[in-house]
C-alpha cells in the first residue's frame, strides 16, 4: 500500500500563491493522480488531475489559476496555486484513483494539508 503525504499548505492572503507537494512512498509511475480538497461542511471534490501520460484536467473553479505536475523520478506530485481566493480554503489531499468496472479505488487518504486564504 502506497503512503501519500501532502505538504506545503498555509495561510495566504487573497491573490497569493502556494505550492503543494504530494510525496509517495513508492513509485507512482503508470498511475493517474489527482489533487482533491474538502472545505468545512462540504464534500471532497477533485480539483486537478494528471494522467500517467501527463495529460491534465482541472475543475472549472481553478482553471487558469492552478497547475498540476509530477516528477516520477522523485515520486512527487505538485499543485501550484496562484491567484488564490477565500473560496479555495480547504484541506487538500492527493491520491491515485484506479477505475475498474466495480468502482473507483483509492490508496489510504493522508492527513492532507490545510490551505487558508484570508486577509
Amino acid at each position: 500500500q502506497v503512503q501519500l503525504v501532502e505538504s506545503g499548505g498555509g495561510l495566504v492572503q487573497p491573490g497569493g500563491s502556494l505550492r503543494l507537494s504530494c510525496a509517495a512512498s513508492g513509485s507512482m509511475f503508470g498511475f493517474n493522480m489527482g489533487w482533491y480538497r474538502q472545505a468545512p461542511g462540504k464534500e471532497r471534490e477533485l480539483v486537478a488531475s494528471i494522467t500517467s501520460g501527463e495529460r491534465t484536467s482541472y475543475a472549472d473553479s481553478v482553471k487558469g489559476r492552478f497547475t498540476i505536475y509530477r516528477d516520477n523520478i522523485k515520486n512527487t506530485m505538485y499543485l501550484q496555486m496562484n491567484s488564490l481566493k477565500p473560496e479555495d480554503t480547504a484541506v487538500y489531499y492527493c491520491n491515485a484513483p484506479r477505475v475498474y468496472p466495480s468502482g473507483t479505488y483509492y490508496f489510504n487518504w493522508g492527513q492532507g494539508t490545510q490551505v487558508t486564504v484570508s486577509s
